[in-house]
């Protein structure tokens, strides 16, 4: 994965399968290769085209170990989850390679895709009706629509008198800063640590309102 060789990674992936190791534990290398080719990024060694030919193969990687993944003996998935890149913004390999390890770790996934207003997430969430509202931004003049995102989410809770979906977002530039600015409940860093936060996420009580953290619950299917 790390060395980019496409091939070789898939053909490596089957084997490992066909042999019986977990479809866990390669997700987990995987994860790993990828990281290592985002830290190669960082210090130059790899362009962009380096990052999209990983994205790439991690797809593949994905979609290989997609049917071998439990996602739970009664059949249900982890949660639902909401996801796309806010309006302003195109980007989507971050968001799609975040869509297949979701879908991969048991959760459903309805992906709006890029360049999505706030008002069309509100839209969505009548019959979709998520545990968790993702979204990815890049660009930051893409950053002010996600504060209008989480306001919508709020007052639509509040119109209705539900409470909201978790809202976790994320993107290249997103850092603490932008996370306190949008109100959002989380923010990952990369794809794999949003993994980890929705999961999170969905296991906490609800905190009173006003935290800073946006409480969860249970989903039921």
């Amino acid at each position: 994965m790390a060395n980019l060789r496409e091939e070789e990674a898939l053909l490596a992936i089957k084997g490992f399968l066909g042999a019986g190791v977990p479809p866990a534990e390669l997700l987990s290398a995987c994860q790993k290769g990828m990281r290592l080719v985002g830290a190669m990024h960082e210090k130059g060694k790899y362009y962009i085209a380096g990052l999209i030919m990983a994205g790439e193969i991690m797809r593949q990687a994905v979609d290989l170990l997609r049917p071998a993944m439990v996602t739970g003996g009664d059949g249900k998935t982890f949660g639902r989850v909401l996801l796309g890149t806010i309006e302003g913004d195109i980007h989507d390999i971050g968001k799609n390679l975040f869509r297949d390890l979701l879908e991969c770790h048991g959760f459903k996934v309805l992906d709006l895709g890029v360049d999505v207003p706030p008002a069309e997430f509100i839209a969505a969430q009548s019959d979709f009706k998520p545990h968790l509202v993702a979204a990815s931004a890049l660009i930051t003049d893409s950053f002010a629509h996600l504060r209008e995102l989480v306001q919508l989410f709020e007052d639509a809770a509040r119109s209705r008198q539900e409470r909201r979906p978790f809202i976790l977002i994320g993107g290249g530039q997103v850092d603490e800063r932008i996370f306190r600015m949008s109100g959002a409940d989380q923010w990952g860093e990369d794809a794999f640590s949003g993994i980890h936060i929705c999961q999170k996420l969905l296991r906490e009580s609800r905190p009173k309102r006003g935290s800073g953290k946006q409480g969860a619950f249970i989903p039921n299917s």
